[in-house]
């Protein structure tokens, strides 16, 4: 199966960085991202959109990385389209999931430009939830259990 390039879509949610607010620490990951998987990089951006949201791009010859940061809702959506058949996107998304620390992420892979089979062309999308709040739910749930036995 031949494809043009892969996506990798990103919802980082309750992110505990304490550097969610800081612009430069940012920039500097997505650099080091570049640096690390040999990125030759076009053009990169920074913007301050609203009191509350930053935005930063790397544009690259292998693909782009976009990063949108809403820290009042503590929200990190980020966008990897890569070209570069030796650079896995999962790669790039664990330095950034690591970096922003989230509870809760969801992720949606896309292959672009599949010249192959038409038998499934739905997004794979996968969710994934951090062991610690994890097991605050289900405490939560043993305690309401418990709560309704004992009214019984």
């Amino acid at each position: 199966m031949k494809i043009l390039a892969r996506q990798l879509t990103v919802d980082l949610y309750n992110c505990k960085n304490s550097k969610l607010n800081d612009k430069d620490a940012i920039e500097s990951t997505l650099a080091g991202i570049a640096v690390q998987h040999h990125f030759q990089v076009i053009h990169a951006y920074a913007a301050q959109m609203t009191d509350d949201h930053f935005c930063a791009m790397l544009l690259c010859q292998e693909g782009h990385i976009g990063v949108h940061v809403y820290t009042e809702l503590r929200y990190v959506s980020i966008d990897l389209f890569i070209c570069d058949t030796e650079v896995e996107p999962d790669e790039i998304f664990r330095a950034l999931r690591k970096f922003f620390q989230p509870d809760k992420v969801r992720t949606t892979f896309l292959k672009r430009g599949d010249f192959g089979s038409n038998k499934d062309a739905r997004p794979k999308i996968k969710n994934r939830i951090a062991p610690v709040r994890r097991i605050r739910n289900t405490g939560a749930k043993v305690v309401r259990i418990l709560a309704r036995r004992n009214k019984t």
